[in-house]
């Protein structure tokens, strides 16, 4: 009988420690469930915060006059200063404007200009608005706008984006273009 009874505390020992064993596991998990539930929500957050952060937009140019006529930028270009342009963005499916920011180009013909988030669904270009110079301010189609892709889901990670130059050209070709067009063999003479 001894034994009998030896043997039922034991089993309930045993099973009291099971129990026991069993409750502290069932916290170690709660624990360990709280800490993982933590650490998603912390990460979630990060991430949100770094998807949702809309990105600025910096534009560079340069507006430059087309002294010689030619088309492009030679050693006769003078960059001009004081030259306004826009960017304008449109919608892609409609055309209707979205977003415009003006800018001026400063000594070196150079302009900057910023606009905030994604511009996926729009056509964004730089667009010429005024000459600075009353002798070149011609418009040429081709050179009049420079088209800019402002969104960051084209595989371009800096937040800078470089438009062509934009030009003008000179209402009368300055006397140094016969030596350019012929650097350039541009001249039909030869």
């Amino acid at each position: 009988m001894t034994s009998l009874l030896h043997h039922k505390n034991f089993c309930e020992l045993s099973h009291l420690e099971k129990e026991e064993k069993k409750r502290g596991d069932l916290s170690r998990s709660k624990i360990m469930a709280r800490l993982w539930f933590l650490a998603f929500v912390v990460l979630s957050c990060a991430f949100a915060t770094v998807v949702l952060t809309k990105p600025t937009f910096t534009v560079v140019g340069k507006v430059y006059c087309d002294t010689c006529r030619i088309g492009f930028e030679t050693k006769a270009t003078q960059y001009m200063e004081g030259a306004k342009v826009k960017l304008e963005c449109r919608h892609f499916l409609g055309g209707k404007v979205e977003h415009t920011v003006p800018g001026v180009t400063d000594k070196n013909g150079a302009y900057i200009i910023e606009l905030a988030d994604n511009h996926e669904n729009e056509i964004c270009e730089v667009v010429l608005v005024e000459s600075s110079m009353k002798d070149c301010a011609e418009l040429v189609p081709g050179r009049d706008r420079a088209r800019v892709v402002l969104s960051n889901d084209i595989g371009i990670s800096a937040d800078v984006r470089y438009a062509n130059a934009l030009g003008y050209n000179r209402t009368v070709p300055l006397d140094v273009c016969k030596e350019v067009t012929k650097m350039y063999i541009l001249d039909d003479d030869e």
